[in-house]
């Protein structure tokens, strides 16, 4: 397992970025989110789907992160210059905190859900997780709760692209950033 500060350091391509982000409490949303601005980038990345080329970071591109407080993953919201969604990446997580800087984390338990604008949604490294489980490195309680964190998911809110696009354009909304027209 490894550390995801909310500022998506290892992503080495980001040259210039600024966030943005709070703690919420609302009666449909506990939990942090964040607006992550990349201002300039060394080389934009490019991921494939269905022969298609998607950009998911480039220069003025912003990321939404959304982690609730009290669950077992993140969903990172990678939007272009126009503010659409090219695509949402959700890793299931093993637990969360703050660190010392005041910037939010996660760690990450491999097994991944992306989810495109067509509602289409894949599961990634699951071989991850399979290993990092067959090494020890997971306890068989951590890989079960990925596995059924990432079915939950699918089942519910990722079951109807339409709403859930309107559940993260609601969340964004929170963060009430004026600066930040989305």
């Amino acid at each position: 397992m490894y550390k995801c500060r909310l500022v998506y350091d290892e992503w080495k391509c980001m040259k210039s970025k600024e966030q943005k982000g709070k703690f919420i409490e609302t009666d449909n949303f506990v939990g942090y989110i964040g607006d992550l601005r990349i201002h300039e980038v060394s080389e934009k990345q490019i991921w494939k789907y269905r022969d298609k080329d998607i950009v998911v970071c480039d220069n003025q591109y912003r990321w939404l992160s959304i982690m609730p407080k009290d669950d077992f993953y993140c969903i990172t919201v990678m939007m272009n210059q126009l503010n659409e969604i090219q695509v949402c990446y959700i890793d299931m997580i093993e637990s969360q905190g703050i660190d010392e800087d005041g910037i939010p984390y996660f760690i990450d338990l491999y097994l991944d859900l992306v989810v495109y604008p067509t509602g289409e949604v894949i599961v990634d490294d699951r071989d991850e997780l399979e290993d990092a489980f067959n090494q020890k490195e997971i306890s068989g309680e951590q890989y079960e709760r990925a596995i059924k964190t990432a079915q939950k998911l699918q089942h519910d809110m990722l079951n109807d692209y339409c709403m859930f696009e309107k559940r993260i354009l609601e969340l964004r909304t929170l963060l009430d950033i004026k600066e930040y027209l989305f």
